[in-house]
């Protein structure tokens, strides 16, 4: 099922984000995941796509796994990064050959080690390429990622929402926004948006912190900010992971559930391939059902 009928129709939407294992170990513990996540009627799960390394090819046929045997709707992710055209094409081919409906265009980031993006010689140089690329040649629902702090790339939020509206006339369905923490941030970026013509559904990225080093690399790669109280909290509790994790459960359950409750069509959970934090938070919004408190949908 294409994800822009899923969102049309459902409300609200719960989806899970996870990424190709490197090893076998990891292999098994995505396998675990999922079979767990299968319990908890997620509305699609998605995969990231491994640029430049071993796990890109992963993405292909764990999306087809996903869809075919688990029975849960997938979306692949795909990048520019390192890539030329023609083999972009010939991935989303293989994409379609497996029966899955559903595409994130995604620039993507530097690789390890680099701190510049530099386009593949005969590749891509943005998303909205990748998207207008696919638009053309397949009939796959197509989702792209929007920023509630600014793209680190973008030189002000003007020019920010200019290229997401772009991204949707080149034929995004759906935006999903990078993590965040301070749901104002999310609330007037989608004010912000609509006034910029984007109409499409915007989807909040969360992710459950779940160790206080791993959130901190990731916020500082991708420009995205911790509250002043949640980072005291979270720095008074550094010696202790448990307390760490509890802690980062409880406020991304509030996260949502505020989320929720003032409109927003859904939750996207980056998983980081693990289930406990994911499935806590959702047993709980199921439980408290904040999104019949929601006066409208954002």
């Amino acid at each position: 099922m294409r994800i822009a009928e899923i969102l049309e129709h459902r409300r609200p939407v719960f989806s899970f984000e996870f990424f190709p294992p490197k090893t076998d170990e990891g292999q098994r513990t995505l396998g675990v995941t999922l079979g767990q996540l299968q319990d908890d009627r997620p509305d699609y799960v998605s995969m990231t796509y491994g640029a430049g390394g071993t796990t890109r090819n992963a993405t292909v046929e764990l999306t087809r796994w996903i869809k075919q045997d688990l029975g849960i709707e997938a979306m692949a992710h795909l990048s520019c990064v390192g890539e030329p055209t023609e083999r972009l094409v010939e991935i989303l081919g293989q994409i379609e050959a497996v029966g899955v409906e559903n595409v994130l265009a995604l620039r993507g980031d530097p690789p390890r080690g680099e701190t510049e993006w530099t386009p593949h010689p005969g590749g891509l140089d943005y998303s909205v390429e990748l998207i207008r690329l696919i638009a053309e040649r397949f009939d796959f629902c197509i989702g792209a990622a929007c920023f509630p702090e600014i793209h680190p790339d973008a030189p002000d939020r003007e020019s920010d929402l200019r290229y997401a509206r772009e991204k949707q006339e080149a034929g995004a369905a759906f935006l999903i926004t990078q993590l965040f923490f301070d749901n104002e941030l999310y609330f007037d970026f989608v004010e912000q948006a609509r006034g910029a013509g984007i109409t499409v559904p915007i989807v909040p990225g969360i992710m459950p912190i779940t160790n206080y080093g791993q959130i901190k690399r990731f916020t500082e790669m991708c420009g995205a900010s911790i509250p002043d109280e949640l980072e005291r909290e979270l720095n008074g509790r550094a010696d202790d992971p448990e307390a760490v994790a509890e802690l980062g459960v409880a406020y991304a359950t509030l996260q949502c559930s505020d989320l929720l409750a003032r409109g927003a069509p859904g939750i996207h959970f980056y998983t980081l391939n693990r289930s406990p934090a994911t499935r806590s938070i959702l047993a709980a919004l199921r439980a408290a059902h904040p999104w019949t408190r929601a006066g409208a949908t954002v």
